[in-house]
């Protein structure tokens, strides 16, 4: 069965983003350096812990982001991986610069967003991404698990992936830890 699989890389103070974030510096002032860990080296270069997670994630079936995460990515080019659908939560129209992929989806409702979305993943998991849509999720009781790919930097300022969540206590069960080269990768699912 499907799940909905947050997949974030995260400063050692919670930032998921550098400050100053803009289209043209998607992941804001110093945010690449969260993503150092997965960068495409040949595969017999990357540390083993490193290639498991992105094997992982790389079989997800779709993927389910927020506008603001999207947009400011370009939108991955229309092609996250593999030619899996995409499903942006907007309250608007996709962009014409968006609109002619056949892959990326503009949904309106929340519930619905990840209704599509499963149903376009099938039995593999749904990517989600974005910090706000994350927040939204785990209010809903919609996220089932987190993948959080801590990483050895303090950037001090920038976006916090959970800044915005409710006085609602979130409970997690640790499932999975595994030491990377570049990064501690922290599994938990959400407990409802």
């Amino acid at each position: 069965m499907s799940a909905t699989v947050l997949y974030m890389s995260m400063s050692l103070d919670g930032f998921v983003a550098g400050p100053n974030e803009t289209r043209a510096n998607g992941l804001g002032d110093g945010g690449d350096r969260l993503h150092a860990w997965g960068a495409l080296e040949p595969r017999d270069r990357q540390h083993a812990g490193d290639r498991a997670v992105i094997d992982d994630f790389m079989t997800t079936g779709a993927v389910l982001a927020g506008r603001g995460t999207f947009e400011p990515a370009d939108g991955w080019g229309g092609d996250h991986h593999d030619g899996v659908q995409i499903f942006i939560l907007s309250r608007h129209a996709a962009p014409a610069e968006f609109a002619h992929w056949p892959n990326v989806h503009y949904v309106d409702d929340l519930e619905h967003a990840v209704t599509e979305a499963k149903k376009a993943a099938g039995d593999k998991n749904v990517m989600v991404h974005g910090a706000g849509l994350t927040q939204r999720l785990l209010a809903a009781g919609l996220l089932d698990e987190l993948q959080i790919h801590l990483v050895p930097v303090l950037l001090g300022q920038g976006r916090r992936l959970f800044d915005d969540l409710g006085p609602e206590h979130v409970e997690l069960t640790p499932a999975e830890v595994v030491q990377g080269h570049e990064a501690t990768h922290l599994r938990y699912r959400v407990v409802r």
